[in-house]
């Protein structure tokens, strides 16, 4: 049976992780020495890992074997598998866009005075923990200060930043790194049995995340978008400024999948880039789109590749700071328009 990794799939033992060596040294190392800290946290982009390492991270901490790998076997560790170990607490928030006083005070402040069932520890699991509120953050404070010996609070964030300064000082950070591309792909091919060219392509776009890669690999929508992103792309030198303006308004319909449309248009832009720069098929991405790349590389410039690049990283920055979506795919159309 195939294992897909996804971050909320409890993986039996950290020896099923890819990448993440330093994290998992640690805790092994922590475990070892009997020197767990009361708050950590995770911190690292959607889908590199976080709930993962979290729920092996709590399982080993309350298995009945005391290993540095859950054993997967007593009663802790299956109830743990299930996501019901009831001293391992998720806490949940109501809004979608915040985590409140009250959230953090009747899931944790309260509950942390109350000992754990039978485990070592009562550990409580904070996801999307950059949503806390300031509130929330000083509310919490006094816990993480002076937690009963029991607790053990884990931020699960992707962007530590967010925290204030006193939180950040009371807890050990962990930051994911990016997985390499080799350990990606042979994960897809061996794991999620897809062909080299398509886990080529989804290394890629995952750019070290092995959470987005299986995500893509999987995705019948992805392969959707990438159609009609190509159909554009072969063409885009030809095309009139009101055919163009169509193809805006199909885009428009992908609004949802934006980021990975702009980094497919990234991946076709740099594969004629290099193989203008190369001319070796064998740094291409888009190898089955050899035809079409090394025409648009030999009527290109190398500095008309540059500014379309750039062009498309602008946009992906301008939409994250919700500038109109059609002006901001209009001027990048535009723009690798003039210098095609």
């Amino acid at each position: 049976m195939n294992i897909f990794y996804r971050e909320d799939f409890f993986m039996r033992n950290f020896k099923d992780v890819i990448g993440q060596k330093q994290i998992i040294e640690h805790f092994q190392n922590a475990i070892q020495a009997d020197k767990i800290s009361h708050a950590y946290i995770l911190n690292g982009e959607e889908g590199s890992g976080k709930k993962m390492l979290a729920d092996i991270f709590s399982a080993v901490l309350q298995c009945e074997e005391k290993g540095i790998e859950p054993c997967g076997k007593c009663f802790s560790c299956r109830q743990a598998e299930g996501r019901n170990q009831p001293d391992i607490i998720w806490v949940t928030h109501e809004k979608p866009n915040s985590i409140g006083v009250e959230d953090v005070r009747g899931q944790v402040i309260g509950d942390i005075q109350i000992k754990p069932y039978k485990s070592s520890y009562k550990i409580y699991i904070i996801d999307e923990a950059e949503k806390l509120t300031l509130q929330a953050q000083n509310a919490l404070l006094k816990t993480i200060e002076e937690p009963p010996i029991y607790g053990l609070i884990l931020f699960l964030t992707t962007n530590s930043q967010a925290f204030l300064p006193t939180i950040l000082s009371r807890c050990v950070t962990l930051n994911l790194k990016p997985v390499s591309g080799a350990e990606i792909r042979k994960y897809l091919m061996e794991m999620v049995k897809i062909p080299d060219y398509k886990a080529d392509l989804c290394v890629a776009f995952a750019q070290g995340n092995l959470g987005k890669a299986i995500k893509l690999a999987n995705s019948e929508h992805f392969d959707e978008v990438k159609r009609h992103a190509l159909s554009m792309l072969r063409r885009i030198g030809e095309m009139e400024l009101s055919e163009l303006l169509t193809n805006l308004k199909e885009i428009n319909e992908f609004k949802i999948d934006i980021e990975d449309y702009l980094d497919l248009m990234l991946v076709w832009f740099r594969d004629v880039l290099l193989f203008k720069v190369t001319n070796d098929v064998n740094v291409l991405v888009l190898k089955e789109e050899l035809s079409n790349i090394t025409k648009q590389a030999v009527r290109s410039s190398y500095e008309g590749l540059e500014e379309i690049i750039t062009a498309i990283g602008k946009v992906k920055v301008r939409l994250k700071a919700n500038v109109t979506f059609e002006l901001a795919i209009e001027l990048m159309l535009l723009t690798i328009k003039e210098n095609l």
